[in-house]
């Protein structure tokens, strides 16, 4: 089955970096759409930042463009979010998120979630 597993998050300070990543197993990586989303504490569930399509171009939430970095490694079967000038705001559970891309597969248009992990940024 589809696993997706997070790592990297933890207590930073307001305007230091950190660096998630993902790992996907149980899947041809390459024939999915990943992306990041995050989660504050009572609110919905955010897109970050996510490739538009598998091999598209990367899109970002305007509340970290330039700040954060999404990247997509096929040889290992993880993608990753560097994230720098972390503000307090950012605080949240960042969840990996993948989709089936391409019409032959039988799971065509699932996705999957990992189970998030928590960063906190202190002021």
């Amino acid at each position: 089955q589809v696993q997706l597993v997070e790592s990297g998050g933890g207590l930073v300070q307001a305007g230091g970096s950190s660096r998630l990543s993902c790992v996907a197993s149980g899947m041809t990586f390459s024939r999915y759409a990943m992306r990041w989303y995050r989660q504050v504490s009572g609110k919905g569930r955010e897109l970050v930042a996510g490739f538009t399509n598998y091999g598209g171009t990367t899109n970002y939430a305007d509340s970290v463009k330039g700040r954060f970095t999404i990247s997509r490694d096929n040889v290992v079967n993880t993608i990753y979010l560097q994230m720098n000038s972390l503000k307090p705001e950012d605080t949240a559970v960042y969840y990996c998120n993948a989709v089936s891309a391409r019409p032959t597969m039988r799971n065509y248009g699932m996705d999957y979630w990992g189970k998030g992990t928590l960063v906190t940024v202190s002021s």
